[in-house]
């Protein structure tokens, strides 16, 4: 007898077909692990707890805390499937907190995200589940993905507000092959439905606004109770060298920054640039911000070809638009000219290439903006 292929692209029965699922505890994984259940295939739930929660970030709309993992497990119940919580909140301040510390210290602006998926998420949570014998990982990430002879491609989602493909650049073959991503095609309101459906305590849950060690935004918060030392006064300068004002550290700072320079004029002020080793801020003009080169390191490709098509799009922020440009890889860096003016590209945010086919906007891989 011929097994057709089933809705995760296996060529298995749902009910011979284990999964994972990474359950954060909000709306979306709970959601994804619902349907998998409701549709057959043999579910196990894994929520990872990343930090110590205080009373800072127990009220705030955050993942991966003491709440959500209450909430996860709730949904398990709800569902009737296995439930495992795993501990890795050495792994995380080791890989993703000290990791986003230091790149303000550079007078860079970290991803946090893209580091979490990279280390804990897509790496530990990909061995923990290949040990369980699961046939694939499976996540509430707005990504879509196509699978096709045990090859999986990843787009951008449908809906492009919640797409968080340029979160997942830093996946590997590998792992791609290995992950699922039910809801690339939906839309949230009908993530939400569906959740409605399945009768789940999160169905009206709000979203997490903000990255989950860093309640309410507030970073520098976070820097100073972790790295007190890194707020040293410095100079505030124009592009011409001349002393404008004073700052309290550059870990306040970010490329393309207007507002809190607290230093006056006409017209106003951005962020030009960030000098570590001398503890200076650059400011200077919009125009001043403007780039048309971006020099990149630490290379993803997802691509099985060696060479790109002269013209990809790329983002250079998760909320960036796709701009034109021309891609050339040279000695294991890419330089990339852009073909539209784009504005306050900073050193340490990624850069993702998309190539647009008959199935959307293909993830073609990234890398890591450096200083030009």
């Amino acid at each position: 007898m011929t097994i057709k292929t089933n809705s995760i692209g296996l060529n298995k029965d749902p009910k011979d077909t284990t999964v994972v699922v990474a359950m954060s505890g909000g709306v979306d994984s709970s959601t994804v692990a619902g349907m998998m259940k409701r549709d057959g295939y043999k579910v196990i739930g894994i929520t990872l707890k990343l930090y110590d929660d205080t009373k800072e970030t127990s009220s705030s709309k955050q993942c991966c805390a003491g709440q959500d993992i209450m909430d996860a497990k709730r949904v398990a119940n709800k569902l009737n499937i296995e439930h495992k919580i795993l501990y890795y909140q050495n792994k995380f301040k080791d890989g993703v907190i000290n990791n986003f510390i230091d790149s303000y210290l550079k007078g860079e602006t970290p991803v946090p995200c893209i580091q979490c998926n990279k280390t804990v998420k897509f790496n530990d949570l990909f061995e923990e589940s290949k040990n369980l014998k699961a046939d694939a990982l499976i996540t509430g990430h707005y990504v879509k993905s196509l699978t096709k002879n045990n090859i999986t491609e990843m787009y951008r989602a449908i809906d492009e507000n919640r797409d968080q493909s340029y979160f997942l650049f830093n996946t590997t073959r590998e792992q791609l092959n290995y992950l699922r991503f039910p809801l690339g095609g939906m839309l949230k309101s009908e993530t939400r439905e569906i959740a409605k459906n399945l009768d789940l305590n999160v169905a009206d849950k709000p979203d997490s606004q903000d990255i989950c060690f860093v309640p309410n935004g507030d970073y520098s918060t976070v820097i100073a109770k972790l790295k007190p030392d890194a707020f040293k006064k410095g100079n505030i300068k124009n592009t011409e060298g001349k002393v404008l004002g004073v700052h309290d550290g550059i870990v306040n700072f970010t490329i393309g920054q207007r507002k809190g320079i607290k230093v006056s004029a006409k017209e106003p002020f951005y962020v030009i640039d960030i000098k570590p080793d001398k503890n200076e801020i650059i400011i200077g003009s919009k125009e001043e911000l403007k780039k048309k080169e971006i020099i990149l390191k630490d290379l993803n490709l997802l691509s099985e070809k060696k060479t790109f098509e002269n013209n990809i799009f790329v983002k250079v922020r998760s909320t960036g638009r796709l701009i034109k440009s021309k891609l050339n890889l040279i000695n294991g860096k890419a330089k990339l000219t852009l073909y539209e003016d784009e504005y306050g590209i900073s050193p340490g945010q990624a850069c993702v290439f998309y190539l647009k086919d008959e199935n959307g906007d293909k993830v073609l891989g990234g890398g890591w903006i450096v200083k030009n």
